[in-house]
């Protein structure tokens, strides 16, 4: 095996910007999962609605749940490269 020092990486001059949309993306998903949780708490009997292709609530709402996380990690993935990109620019003039 090929064992090669890590490679070498400077100061992150977007970790405050990154932690920052870290925090509110998480704030945003807490939030609708709360819901979530609240939902099966207060009325759970309403999870068992039909919402769409003979899908009841909670499995609809889980599933989403997930997806929405993947598109919330797409987001903050593409934000966080643009604002890198930026800062880089930024770096090189």
């Amino acid at each position: 095996m090929l064992h090669e020092p890590a490679a070498q990486s400077g100061t992150d001059n977007a970790a405050p910007y990154k932690a920052r949309l870290g925090v509110y993306l998480f704030t945003v998903y807490a939030i609708v999962y709360a819901i979530f949780v609240i939902i099966n708490v207060a009325k759970p009997l309403m999870m068992e609605n039909i919402i769409i292709f003979g899908l009841n609530l909670a499995v609809v709402y889980g599933f989403s749940l997930i997806v929405f996380a993947l598109i919330l990690a797409l987001i903050y993935n593409s934000m966080c490269n643009a604002k890198e990109k930026a800062l880089n620019k930024k770096e090189d003039k």
